[in-house]
């Protein structure tokens, strides 16, 4: 799998929906999920991929948003397919009722598989670390890609003095 995944981590930004469907699990947009789920992964043996799992994601939220929750959903795949259908209720994955920690692994799958470090990397040498500039380029949010840079220690946190070029010669 990580094969695939290195194939559409080849250059900004990355075919979220292709890799969906290499990985096997469909996605569909959905105008049916409740108001405070913004997507849900589930066995689907009848309209799933070719691993039998489907991803819906809220049609009305933010193109941004939609991208995230597919990465999102396919981190809970990725980590989580054993649990799909047994610990969840209804054979998925809902947002609201799932640990902690399994909220956070699935987060920072999906940042790692639209942000990589080493593309995340060539943008800020080529064009400067502009945190909207940078958002707009990898199809991900602002905020997202604030959480993403802090995360990886390219932007320095409030009250920190730390360079981005000086912080980019550690990766």
């Amino acid at each position: 799998m990580d094969d695939v995944l290195q194939r559409f981590q080849a250059s900004a930004p990355v075919d979220i929906s292709g890799l969906a469907k290499a990985m096997g699990v469909n996605v569909w947009e959905s105008d049916v999920l409740p108001g405070d789920v913004s997507g849900q992964i589930l066995l689907d043996p009848l309209n799933g991929g070719s691993e039998g799992y489907s991803i819906l994601v809220r049609s009305t939220d933010s193109y941004v948003r939609r991208r995230f929750t597919v990465a999102h959903e396919l981190g809970h795949f990725v980590l989580h397919r054993t649990s799909i259908g047994s610990l969840f209720s209804e054979d998925n994955l809902y947002r609201s009722g799932l640990p902690n920690q399994l909220e956070i692994e699935a987060n920072r799958y999906a940042a790692n598989v639209l942000m990589p470090v080493r593309l995340v990397r060539q943008h800020i040498e080529a064009y400067g670390p502009d945190v909207a500039k940078l958002a707009q380029a990898f199809e991900v949010s602002e905020a997202a890609m604030k959480i993403r840079l802090e995360g990886l220690f390219l932007r320095p946190n409030p009250g920190k003095s730390r360079a981005v070029g000086s912080v980019l010669s550690e990766f």
